[in-house]
């Protein structure tokens, strides 16, 4: 089973982390540029689908620097579904989202067969694949579900509300991923347009361009 979040659960275990959840669902909720991404891929009913990586990470950041949420041209909208037999093409995928909403950088993979590019165990699910993300703050996903919108944050939502740039446990304390990390960081220019980021775990950074 995935680390999703209930609300309830959240409100009894830590009520600012239940607020902060609803606040996020209300932030994609009644963006219309997020909202129509994940409207669109509920309606292929894939498998274990959610969008991830930049879509959650970059909307909440960009809202907490004070500016409008929304994608930015050409940003990449990373689909992730989990379909064991690989039956479910991703080029299939990636055409069916392009023909409901042309125009937009859709990337889709099966987590299934992901595992196999990065060097690790078979992935038992879309959460346990998240877990294996570079950061904390990037391994989290949202989509459009029967009551709403719901959330997958299988390394939780601290890092992600508290601004910090912390490896996963996939990367951390090792040095060769650490350092592919620090680069990311600073080839996408985190640091400059996110000011107020915390890097913790993390090697240190040279200038950005």
């Amino acid at each position: 089973m995935g680390a999703r979040l209930d609300r309830a659960a959240l409100a009894r275990l830590w009520p600012p982390l239940a607020v902060n959840a609803a606040w996020m669902a209300r932030l994609l909720a009644e963006t219309p540029a997020l909202h129509a991404p994940l409207a669109a891929l509920a309606r292929l009913d894939l498998p274990d689908a959610w969008i991830g990586a930049g879509f959650v990470r970059n909307a909440v950041w960009d809202a907490l620097h004070g500016r409008p949420p929304g994608l930015r041209p050409g940003a990449d909208l990373d689909v992730v579904f989990f379909a064991p037999q690989e039956a479910v093409p991703e080029t299939a995928v990636e055409a069916a989202l392009h023909a409901a909403l042309p125009g937009l950088a859709w990337s889709a993979r099966n987590q299934a067969r992901m595992h196999r590019r990065n060097g690790d165990a078979p992935y038992a699910d879309t959460a346990d694949a998240l877990r294996h993300w570079p950061e904390t703050a990037t391994a989290i996903a949202a989509r459009c579900g029967p009551a709403g919108i719901e959330f997958l944050a299988p390394l939780g939502l601290e890092d992600l509300f508290g601004l910090v740039v912390r490896p996963g446990p996939a990367f951390a304390g090792r040095p060769e991923k650490l350092r592919l990390v620090a680069e990311r960081i600073v080839q996408r220019g985190w640091c400059a347009r996110w000011p107020k980021l915390r890097l913790i775990g993390l090697p240190r950074l040279r200038p950005e361009a």
